[in-house]
């Protein structure tokens, strides 16, 4: 009996919240794909998405040039990739109809997008031949690739791979970049109409589906 009634209270999930733009980010990734999908008539179901959550190749630093830093969201379907930025109308460098994004997070698309049309399958447990072969046209200011075994040369192989394994054929022209930006048309904010970049705006209302500024997730 006692173990009849652990298994039944370990099957029960706590209901969780969050506050502010990653929160809304996982949100969207969970209940939005749809709409973000349709946004370039990708008929790729839903659930057949592969989806990375805040996946990170390093954070800024003076000593490894080699890191580009997080994206809030990568999205993979049958069809494209979508590497995805996330705002909100709570943010400060957000003014009336345009938002600024910041040169490093521009730099980090064009890094990732580099990764993305220059992988092979091939090259997946041998980072030391994908850099030797490469590193003469991997041409950033600055910026280097990073070492084998090295904790962001790991996690650039995997999601690579990942990435190619599930959409196949992969380039330049079906690498999207995407903001999604996070508004409330209850307290009359609007997403911008401007972006300084060559990105996707997709807004999302979030005014229906937060509880004391809370969302569920």
């Amino acid at each position: 009996m006692r173990g009849g009634i652990s298994r039944r209270v370990a099957t029960k999930m706590s209901k969780i919240f969050g506050y502010g733009e990653d929160a809304f980010t996982l949100w969207s990734l969970k209940k939005h794909i749809s709409k973000i999908l349709g946004e370039f008539r990708d008929e790729t179901v839903p659930s057949e998405s592969l989806i990375f959550y805040r996946p990170s190749f390093g954070r800024r630093s003076r000593k490894d040039s080699s890191v580009f830093g997080e994206f809030d969201a990568i999205i993979v379907s049958l069809k494209n990739v979508y590497l995805i930025e996330s705002k909100w109308d709570n943010l400060s460098e957000f003014s009336k109809n345009e938002l600024v994004l910041r040169d490093e997070q521009i730099l980090r698309h064009r890094i990732f997008s580099w990764y993305l049309t220059n992988w092979d399958k091939k090259y997946s447990g041998h980072w030391e031949s994908f850099a030797e072969k490469h590193q003469d046209n991997f041409k950033f200011d600055g910026k280097t690739m990073p070492q084998k075994g090295s904790l962001l040369a790991t996690n650039l192989e995997y999601i690579l791979t990942r990435s190619m394994e599930h959409c196949k054929k992969i380039t330049y022209d079906n690498i999207k970049n995407v903001l999604l930006f996070f508004y409330s048309s209850k307290k009359k904010s609007k997403p911008p109409i401007e972006i300084n970049s060559t990105f996707k705006i997709i807004p999302i209302d979030y005014s229906e589906e937060v509880e004391g500024n809370f969302v569920a997730l």
